[in-house]
This record gives structure tokens, sequence and C-alpha cells, in this order.
């Protein structure tokens, strides 16, 4: 697991549980300190709510090992990335984890929500190795798993990722790589347009959310999704999907592009369109 971050732990907490051994990379012995705390009061809280079992949580911190360099993960089957949403440094991922790789047939997973598989793989070894698998936050909670199909993909590693998902107990839908493919491009517009409604005045962040909860039952509304997910994040990838489909749709509301110059980016930074004290 490449970045234990708040995607990257959490995927790598599920994939422990399911019975795999995980190594956890991040660029420094913090970043890893960092990301197993936050498996283990996960795990604390699924034992709380009896979810987790004792034994179910201690073999599954035991399968986790931390990492700071690629060489600690080079025998690994299959490298999953949730480094920050940059093409640049998705493709430099990719390109180490080639170099270093012990097994040519590694599977190289991004968890991206929004980038082109195809162009991630652009100039890669393997690109029919190189797939896209998109978890959601909270990623031991959430069922989704998108799989996105690269130009090059194979369909062995198609099958092999649904069946890396289905041992997850997570869903996978498999989509074409197109811009924003199924959630984000639908999740980022409802977002957007909800932003625009609380920049106009139609109601407040509260009520647009309790519309789409209670109207037409999502678990969560999207201005409160959006502090989870990261404003920061929504606002690249709006800016990303504006700039490849040119639908107007997904220009940046000005209020969403305000908070984050103000630094107010969510969960993450304690406020954003609801404030925070966890």
């Amino acid at each position: 697991m490449l970045g234990a971050g708040t995607m990257g732990h959490g995927i790598a907490q599920v994939a422990a549980l399911s019975g795999y051994r995980v190594i956890l990379r991040d660029v420094d012995a913090e970043a890893v300190a960092r990301g197993v705390r936050a498996i283990e009061t996960n795990l604390d809280k699924g034992i709380a709510r009896g979810k987790v079992t004792d034994e179910e949580r201690g073999l599954a911190l035991e399968r986790i090992s931390g990492a700071t360099t690629l060489a600690e993960a080079a025998g690994a089957d299959l490298f999953i990335e949730a480094v920050p949403e940059r093409m640049d440094l998705k493709r430099e991922t990719l390109r180490d984890v080639e170099r270093v790789a012990a097994r040519s047939d590694f599977i190289f997973a991004t968890n991206t929500s929004s980038l082109s598989i195809t162009e991630i793989a652009a100039g890669a070894s393997g690109p029919e190795r190189v797939v896209g698998m998109h978890f959601f936050n909270p990623v031991h909670i959430m069922r989704l798993v998108e799989i996105v199909v690269g130009e090059r993909t194979s369909d062995e590693t198609v099958e092999t990722v649904r069946a890396v998902v289905a041992r997850l107990g997570k869903e996978p839908i498999t989509v074409k790589d197109v811009p924003g493919f199924a959630s984000s491009r639908l999740g980022v517009a409802l977002g957007l347009e909800a932003m625009r409604m609380l920049e106009q005045g139609v109601a407040s962040a509260k009520d647009i959310d309790t519309a789409m909860e209670l109207g037409y039952n999502h678990p969560m509304g999207p201005l409160r999704l959006t502090d989870l997910v990261g404003l920061d994040v929504r606002l690249s990838i709006a800016e990303y999907l504006h700039g490849a489909l040119g639908s107007e749709s997904f220009r940046a509301p000005e209020i969403l592009r305000r908070m984050v110059a103000e630094g107010k980016l969510g969960r993450k930074s304690g406020r954003g369109f609801y404030e925070w004290n966890d």
C-alpha cells in the first residue's frame, strides 16, 4: 500500500482484516506511524460496536508492516497507490515500482478518483497490468470499489482485481477510462451544484444536505461529504473535469475557491461547510 494517509491506511486495514499481508509504505516513519495509529483506532471502534473481535484486531495488526522505501515492498503481488491526486506523481510512483518490483507480473492499481488510467500507464513497461481501483472514504465502511479499465488494461488484470475486491467484502463495478469515471463525475456535479445553492442563499448547508439524505435516501449530504473528502481535493477534481469535459457543470464555484484559499479544507483542517471538533 503506497501512501499511509486517509485512503491508504483505510485500504491497508480492510486488506489486513481480509487475510492479506500488507506493507504500508510512506515517505517517512512518522507518516507510517500515523497510518498505523489510525488503523488501531478504527479497529478499537469496531470492537466497541461489535463489528470486530479482539482476535481479528490482533491478527490484522500482525499482518501489517511499515516501510519507508519501495525496496521493502519489492516482492508484492499487488501495489495499490494512494498518493496525492497529481498525474506526475502517480506516473512517477509507477515508474519507481517498475524499477524495484521483484515480480514481472505484479499489478499496479491506482486509487485515483478522476485521472486517466491510460495516461498514468503511458510509457510503462507493462500497461496491461495497470488498472484503476477506486475506493471510497471511509474505506472500512463504504462497500463500493470502482474498477477502471485503461485502454491497454488486460482482461486478466481486471478479473484478478475483481477477485481481490470480492475478498475484501466490497462490491465492484467496472467502468471505462473516461474523465471522472462514473462515481466522481456524478458525485462532483452534485457537490458543486450544492455549493452554488449555498452561495446563492437557497438554503443552509445542513438543510441542503438533509434534502438529499431524507428526500433521496443518500446516506450523507453532498456538502458534508465534501468536508470528508477535502475541499482542496474536490477543487482539484473539478478543475480537471472542467478542462477535460468542457462542461459548465464542473466549473468550480467561487465559494469553493475562496474556502480552499482560506485553508477551510473540511474535516482535516477542522472547518469546511461544517465545524469539526474531532
